[in-house]
């Protein structure tokens, strides 16, 4: 099985797709950042706005078959933190429950996310020492944290 998913949180204003998965099958491994629009206040206004992952197999002919979903409410992703402080976003990791329409489940689904919903600054690992940060904070934010056009 060759799958793709689609990620959206209003499917009207924005729908990412992931690229197909050629060789994973029954097991697919996207491992990409997908990156999803919504309208700035949803998450303060609307407490049941959703992330959404839509995984289809792909077909060559004109239809494509949808194997399950997946959804994470925005509260649950999206708790803040401080973007110019690195230490202050945590990256997390949530495994969730994909269903198929019938209602039963199909498998797990793994989500990397920033709780600011950003990723700030590419790293090696994503751990680092406080020396690391004294020199973060001297040279005046380090990269991505504001010097970059």
């Amino acid at each position: 099985m060759k799958t793709y998913a689609e990620v959206y949180v209003e499917r009207d204003v924005h729908v990412a797709r992931t690229r197909i998965d050629e060789h994973g099958g029954t097991n697919p491994t996207w491992n990409e950042v997908v990156k999803v629009k919504f309208h700035e206040g949803l998450p303060e206004n609307d407490v049941m706005a959703a992330l959404n992952v839509d995984v289809y197999a792909h077909s060559h002919v004109k239809w494509e078959k949808p194997v399950g979903r997946a959804r994470v409410l925005l509260c649950d992703v999206l708790k803040g933190g401080d973007e110019a402080d690195p230490l202050d976003n945590p990256i997390q990791c949530l495994t969730v429950q994909v269903w198929r329409d019938s209602g039963r489940p199909q498998g797990w689904l793994n989500l990397w996310v920033p709780p600011t919903g950003r990723f700030l600054i590419r790293r090696e690992s994503l751990s680092f020492s406080v020396k690391e940060r004294r020199e973060l904070e001297e040279e005046g934010g380090g990269p991505g944290c504001g010097d970059e056009k």
